[in-house]
């Protein structure tokens, strides 16, 4: 269950958010070094946002299962 529960806090790749800010962080400063080649920049930028879109859509997932509070103590999702 465990395993189960921390596929579901990771992006659909398998990483956890922390992990893929991580690695998009990693390849911005590639991209920013006068170094990479033109290939590699066109690679490294749609990794990067296919990699940004599943970060995007495991945010939208957390903010669908968050609770609010309601007056008498009780949670519902909003």
């Amino acid at each position: 269950m465990e395993a189960e529960e921390r596929k579901e806090e990771g992006t659909p790749s398998g990483e956890t958010l922390e992990a893929a800010f991580g690695k998009l962080d990693q390849m911005l400063e590639t991209l920013e070094s006068s170094d990479v080649s033109l290939e590699d920049s066109f690679r490294l930028y749609k990794e990067g946002m296919e990699l940004l879109n599943e970060c995007s859509q495991k945010i939208d997932r957390v903010e669908k299962k968050m609770l609010q509070m309601n007056e008498d103590g009780t949670f519902r999702e909003f």
